[in-house]
């Protein structure tokens, strides 16, 4: 594939959203060039779509070529950039050999395992944005089983079980990552989730909880219990209402349990970014970064947001 001045955009920096693209950049008079591009190409098949190979000629695309080596400070082809969410992250000048190829490619191209889980993945997203958690479930299971180390599957795999009410399951899978809550909003967000429905199986019932509430407003353990098992039902929105009516009346209740959980419930409604589109540069500019991935803005979300920041400071 050669890269131009029209195609820069899609089919190198929207490309690398979707999997890792090595720019080759090489000229007809260079000698190294050719000995080079060969074996990227094979490598190319031997890695079985891990990656993509892209070319660039620097004498017909000087405005890239010199951008990119500006950049990285280089001066000398063959030159080979790597682009990756829409970023260039990496480079190597020379004709490398092949096991310098391959151990410059394996530092961020997925492995067979990684590429495999994440096509499982992949699928089991799409089934549960159409509200299909157990069909997503089986292919998400496997992809855990193939890469236990991605908690970003492992994420998508405890929502599922969660959507269908599985907690006792979702706890297991989660145990191996609670000690990443602190780091991992998601994984916070599932472990909230959790204990929600675990707490759901033994709460009053809604009535129950209504007239504790009623009788003392700041019943805060009922009126928790109550949210809880709204959370758990995924009735979120309901599930905020009680944690704001908490917040509003004391913010530090139960080392801010009711904060805590609010912002988890927001973490599990707000959608997930889409692949980003590098926005068109200025005229007579060329961008070579994609922007970053923003998710898409959510009425509801941002609603509840507003409120908890009004009710907070």
């Amino acid at each position: 594939m050669d890269i131009t001045i029209q195609n820069f955009e899609t089919d190198l920096i929207n490309a690398s959203l979707e999997q890792p693209v090595l720019l080759d950049i090489w000229a007809p008079w260079c000698g190294p060039c050719k000995q080079l591009t060969p074996v990227l190409e094979a490598l190319e098949v031997a890695y079985a779509g891990r990656f993509k190979l892209a070319k660039l000629n620097a004498d017909e695309q000087p405005e890239i070529s010199g951008q990119l080596s500006q950049m990285f400070g280089v001066r000398s082809i063959p030159f080979c950039v790597l682009f990756k969410d829409g970023q260039p992250v990496d480079g190597f000048v020379g004709a490398l050999p092949e096991a310098k190829l391959r151990e410059f490619l394996d530092k961020h191209v997925p492995s067979p395992e990684e590429a495999e889980a994440g096509e499982e993945a992949a699928l089991a997203g799409e089934l549960l944005a159409e509200g299909n958690p157990e069909s997503a479930l089986e292919r998400l299971q496997e992809a855990v089983a193939i890469d236990p180390a991605n908690d970003v599957i492992r994420y998508d795999y405890l929502r599922a079980l969660l959507m269908i009410g599985r907690a006792a399951e979702a706890r297991r899978a989660f145990e191996p990552v609670a000690s990443k809550v602190l780091l991992d909003a998601r994984l916070a967000a599932a472990g909230h989730w959790i204990a929600a429905q675990e707490q759901a199986a033994t709460a009053r019932s809604p009535e129950a909880l209504a007239a504790a509430i009623a009788a003392n407003k700041r019943d805060f353990d009922a009126r928790f219990e109550l949210a809880q098992t709204h959370f758990a039902a995924q009735r979120f929105t309901e599930a905020m209402d009680e944690l704001l009516e908490i917040l509003m009346r004391d913010k530090a209740w139960k080392e801010e349990l009711a904060r805590k959980t609010y912002v988890a419930i927001l973490e599990l409604m707000a959608k997930p970014a889409a692949a980003a589109k590098a926005e068109a540069a200025p005229k007579g500019a060329l961008e070579v970064s994609g922007k970053v991935n923003t998710a898409p803005a959510d009425p509801v979300v941002d609603q509840y947001r507003r409120r908890l920041s009004m009710t907070l400071f």
